[in-house]
């Protein structure tokens, strides 16, 4: 890779709103490139916004969605990345011969240069789950993608590592959630409500166990642990009726933070991500000692159903 300067990017989305989504993405996006970002990236499914569709019939996700890259917001983000000069990278809903996909694309001007569809895809029964890795050139740069939970599991991050990725972006709506975990659970609406006159109670709850703490558990050691780049980012403020803290950041194949979004609000994260952390990084010396022919069982199928993260379970579509 070369030496190249990201943005991770958050703001608050507005359910259902593609028109107002859009604007702000084209707004951040210019503020991002006169800071000096050469890609600008955004979280999971911002352009239609994502977890207001957890009841939604088929029928409803199919009039949401749309096809890519043809439809009018993939259409609209090559717009705004020409308008810009940089590539840009954002969340739908794609429909596909009567499928719906939580996808992720990258543009670079009037081109599509890649489309990943989330591996493990929930919140809706009526999402179908991608099945393939994406790795991809970009401005000098390998990059791959991986959507929200599709992180969780270690093994994709390490496969897409594998596959050549030296940066991978890592879109969420993510943290503050339900959770059987000590400390973890929702953030009350209140407090975002009132975060100009108190915003100390909302940045302990989104920096303590049901945000930040929580992240800092896996991580920085998805980075760590396979020497890349993670461009984490994440939407703040309301999403539907939970609060999402943002949090965004992206962190260098030590596992450390080199730029986070602090804000109670739309905020940018921009770092210089360089290549000689490649070669220093410990994951890649990891990866080369590798004994394949002890790990026979990594692939074996699940004993029982896959599952989700808890207060991610579908929820009865109508």
């Amino acid at each position: 890779m070369r030496d190249i300067r990201i943005a991770a990017v958050q703001f608050e989305h507005r359910n259902g709103d593609k028109a107002y989504n859009l604007q702000r993405i084209r707004e951040l996006a210019q503020q991002a490139v006169d800071r000096g970002a050469e890609i600008v990236s955004f979280h999971e499914c911002c352009i239609p916004a994502y977890t207001f569709v957890q009841s939604f019939s088929k029928e409803e996700l199919l009039a949401l969605a749309e096809p890519v890259p043809s439809g009018p917001s993939t259409r609209e983000l090559m717009q705004i990345s020409a308008e810009v000069g940089v590539p840009i990278l954002a969340g739908l809903f794609e429909e596909d011969q009567g499928d719906v996909y939580n996808t992720y694309v990258c543009v670079d001007g009037h081109q599509l240069v890649a489309r990943f569809r989330k591996l493990h895809a929930f919140v809706n029964s009526h999402l179908s789950s991608g099945s393939e890795y994406v790795v991809f050139d970009l401005r000098g740069c390998r990059c791959g993608i991986l959507i929200c939970y599709d992180n969780n599991l270690v093994e994709n991050v390490r496969m897409t590592t594998m596959l050549g990725a030296e940066i991978i972006f890592m879109p969420h709506v993510t943290c503050c959630l339900p959770s059987v975990m000590p400390g973890r659970g929702l953030v009350d609406p209140k407090l975002w409500d009132n975060r100009d006159r108190d915003p100390v109670r909302l940045r302990q709850e989104f920096q303590g166990p049901k945000g930040k703490g929580w992240l800092m558990r896996w991580l920085p050691a998805r980075a760590y642990d396979n020497g890349v780049y993670a461009i984490f980012t994440n939407p703040v403020g309301m999403d539907d009726q939970e609060v999402k803290p943002g949090l965004s950041m992206i962190l260098d194949p030590f596992g450390e933070i080199i730029a986070e979004c602090t804000n109670l609000g739309d905020d940018m994260a921009i770092a210089l991500c360089t290549e000689e952390k490649l070669g220093q990084a410990g994951g890649r010396r990891y990866i080369r000692a590798r004994r394949p022919e002890l790990y026979g069982k990594l692939v074996e199928p699940p004993a029982e159903p896959p599952v989700t993260e808890p207060g991610w379970e579908l929820k009865p579509s109508s």
